[in-house]
């Protein structure tokens, strides 16, 4: 493959065998979008309302549903060496579906963008009370990450290498410094602090916690060496993540008795990890915007074959998250994951029946893939794709037996199935597919 292939991080083309990495690399990533300030969120969530085994056991369970998911996709990903992006073109969404899939994508990054600038202006408010309201603090943190990501990254990668770790010492110095006020053995069989939720309920908040990075896990796996790299990466990866952050969200949540993070921070490490709370949610939120102002443009460029700009792109979806927070979507953490967790297993369902059961276009892949490119050519819209994905989500959403994550993605294979054998899994029209330039192209390993 041609140096420029590299270079782009093959953003257009197949990975080359050259390029895949050891899985264990993979896995420090994998752990490291697991081990965030969400994912404590989540779990002192759970350890409010739930009981430390009931919390434990809807981990479980939402990591396994996240893990088979990680691992099916992920498998699609590594053996064709596609990002997420370009495999869904020819995994039963065509140009348009992508497009909308991108779009599902960025939509839900508003949503954490809000999110995670209300867990900063909590912060902000603790450390300098009074001075003015919560809403004024949100708008003022999304509006100053907004500033950030319309200029640009200059110094953000340091930013980054600092608070990464720093947040890893911030759990464990909170799990020390809470815990050690309390018996374990009382905080293991406490009953829950708050409002209860069911076991099905905590684990389907477990799995809309992740469930876009299941979706795009191809983006991480298409690097991976082979079938078996996929499954060690995802099970060690998610596993130490989930269990790790989580359960010590969870002890923390039944220690404080309360599922606010701020004040769990606050009453464990004061000052510095309120410091470490606002510049890791401001690490995590300029991507939070970025990648859904790219998703933004890219669907309206695909759709509607408009090329906005991106800077004012960014500006007026910065502002929306803004608002978001400042109107209290913190308070809506559970029903956004609940939302999330119907909406986003259909999509990994449809692309693993086309895939492995329908293969209407599976034939092009392998063609492809034998001589390292792409397909010439891609569906521009597959309109049962589109219904199959909004009837498995309002299906688990609305049907409250059950799992709901597994309830729609079960739902959705099925019916990409079913509409596959009837003939109903057609393109209409068709777009020219974009090759990478290529020089002594290497193929991608089956």
């Amino acid at each position: 493959m041609a140096r420029m292939a590299h270079a782009d991080d093959f953003a257009l083309s197949r990975v080359t065998p050259d390029a895949q990495k050891h899985w264990f690399g993979i896995a420090v990533q994998r752990f490291g979008q697991v081990s965030a300030l969400s994912q404590f969120l989540l779990g002192a969530t759970l350890g409010y309302a739930m009981t430390f085994g009931e919390a434990f056991l809807a981990l479980l369970l939402g990591s396994i549903i996240l893990e088979v998911i990680m691992c099916i996709v992920g498998i699609i990903g590594q053996k064709e060496g596609l990002n997420t992006a370009l495999l869904a073109r020819w995994t039963g969404f065509g140009e348009i579906g992508a497009s909308l899939v991108g779009l599902a994508i960025g939509i839900s990054l508003i949503g954490w963008f809000g999110i995670q600038s209300a867990i900063s202006a909590e912060s902000l408010d603790s450390l300098l009370p009074g001075v003015m309201p919560m809403w004024a603090w949100s708008l003022l943190f999304g509006l100053a990450v907004t500033a950030i990501v319309a200029v640009g990254f200059v110094g953000m990668q340091w930013l980054a290498n600092v608070t990464v770790p720093l947040f890893l010492v911030l759990v464990g110095w909170s799990i020390i410094t809470e815990l050690s006020n309390h018996s374990i053995g009382d905080l293991l069989t406490s009953p829950a602090p708050g409002p209860t939720m069911s076991v099905w309920q905590g684990t389907a908040i477990v799995a809309g916690g992740l469930i876009v990075g299941a979706i795009i896990t191809a983006d991480m796996t298409r690097f991976n060496r082979s079938k078996a790299d996929v499954v060690k990466q995802t099970v060690v990866g998610v596993s130490l993540g989930e269990f790790v952050i989580g359960l010590s969200g969870v002890l923390l949540a039944h220690a404080a008795q309360t599922g606010n993070i701020v004040a769990i921070v606050t009453s464990s490490v004061g000052l510095v990890g309120l410091i470490i709370v606002i510049t890791g949610t401001l690490k995590i939120n300029d991507w939070n915007l970025y990648s859904s102002t790219l998703g933004l443009v890219n669907f309206i460029s695909t759709a509607f074959g408009k090329n906005l700009h991106r800077v004012s792109t960014t500006i007026v979806l910065g502002v929306v998250g803004s608002i978001l927070a400042a109107a209290g979507i913190l308070s809506q953490f559970t029903g956004f994951l609940i939302i999330l967790g119907v909406v986003f297993p259909p999509i990994a369902g449809i692309m693993v029946a086309e895939y492995f059961l329908v293969r209407r276009w599976r034939g092009e892949l392998d063609a492809s893939r034998a001589e390292g490119r792409l397909p010439s050519t891609a569906p521009r819209l597959v309109p049962v794709t589109l219904v199959v994905w909004l009837v498995s989500a309002l299906v688990g959403y609305f049907v409250t037996w059950g799992i709901p994550a597994i309830s729609s993605l079960v739902l959705s294979i099925v019916l990409y199935t079913v509409a596959g054998k009837l003939g109903w899994v057609r393109g209409v029209g068709e777009a020219t597919t974009a090759q990478a330039p290529v020089r002594d192209a290497v193929p991608v390993a089956s």
